[in-house]
């Protein structure tokens, strides 16, 4: 039934299946407004929950549960309760101090597994250190897991089947269809390889387009981590078509080490100290400045990545209501 489920909510789009000729850069690097294209996103998902109210179903219902006052944690679940208002999503937001149990905690999740009208769970990570996160992203059944954790989900992912993508990977895949760059054949490297962001997303970047998800992207695909030697680092980012990069290093990756008309995707997110002005600034793991004079596309930090991972979770929470209701009938018809 979840092979159903998924495969009739998976995604339409397709990547572009052919080369688009040469990486040579002739023109300023494009920069891919990623605060820009959210705002499409919520649009063109607040038309979806419309008319699918409009069709006699109630808006789809996201519920975030929040443990503990971590500031930056509260700061997100804000962010994603206006997203949701602007893409015509109800949130509602369950707070609990960091001295939960884990046993109560899962009791909260599975009362909301239970409830018919909630559509999609989300724990903020991280959890307080007495817990553990694996089980407690494995406690939301993965019909609602619109953070695409559960291990269920991991694993449908990793086989090219219709799943739940995680909201960060989703949004950088989305970024890339939106901008048009062609995948197809070419080299991608993609630095980190967290769970939540660098093994999807280069999991989505190497999976066959032909298959059922309708995602993959046909690229071959290098991933590196903290224990790839700088030497090796250095040949594989100077060899990349595309490069994605999670490692939460600023300016880890300079002008000298990528070729010319290379595509850039920076995830990292890193408070510094400007050393002209003396405040603190956020930049990326690629030392912008440098990068986009050779880049052909590449995303700023901050309005790059950020406002995508909150977009795709709305888009997750959409597919989720779908579910819920396609949940629900077939239930009642195997009951009659």
């Amino acid at each position: 039934m979840l092979s159903r489920l998924f495969r009739s909510c998976a995604p339409t789009s397709r990547c572009i299946r052919q080369f688009s000729g040469s990486c040579e850069r002739s023109l300023p690097a494009q920069i891919i407004d990623g605060k820009r294209i959210a705002g499409d996103v919520l649009k063109e998902i607040r038309e979806e929950t419309d008319e699918w109210i409009a069709q006699g179903n109630r808006a789809p219902q996201l519920t975030v549960v929040l443990v503990g006052e971590d500031p930056a944690s509260s700061v997100y679940v804000k962010n994603k309760a206006k997203a949701a208002s602007k893409a015509g999503i109800t949130s509602t937001t369950i707070t609990k101090p960091a001295t939960i149990s884990e046993k109560e905690l899962l009791a909260i999740v599975d009362d909301l597994n239970q409830d018919p009208n909630v559509d999609g769970i989300l724990v903020q990570l991280p959890v307080p250190p007495h817990m553990d996160e694996r089980t407690i992203c494995d406690s939301v059944i993965p019909e609602k897991d619109v953070d695409g954790f559960n291990m269920v989900n991991i694993g449908r992912l990793c086989l090219d089947l219709p799943s739940v993508i995680p909201a960060t990977p989703y949004g950088i895949w989305e970024l890339i269809k939106r901008s048009g760059i062609d995948l197809f054949g070419k080299n991608a490297v993609v630095c980190g390889r967290s769970k939540n962001v660098g093994m999807p997303i280069a999991t989505l970047m190497n999976a066959d387009g032909a298959h059922a998800s309708g995602m993959g992207m046909d690229a071959t695909v290098t991933l590196c981590h903290r224990y790839t030697p700088p030497e090796q680092l250095n040949r594989f980012v100077k060899s990349a078509d595309i490069i994605v990069i999670a490692c939460g290093v600023p300016n880890l990756i300079g002008g000298d080490m990528v070729k010319e008309g290379v595509a850039v995707i920076d995830v990292g997110i890193n408070r510094v100290k400007d050393e002209k002005t003396g405040k603190f600034k956020l930049v990326g793991d690629v030392n912008y400045e440098e990068v986009s004079q050779k880049a052909s596309y590449i995303t700023p930090v901050p309005g790059g990545v950020g406002p995508m991972t909150v977009a795709m979770l709305m888009k997750n929470t959409m597919e989720a209501a779908k579910r819920n209701i396609q949940r629900q009938a077939q239930a009642a018809s195997s009951s009659s």
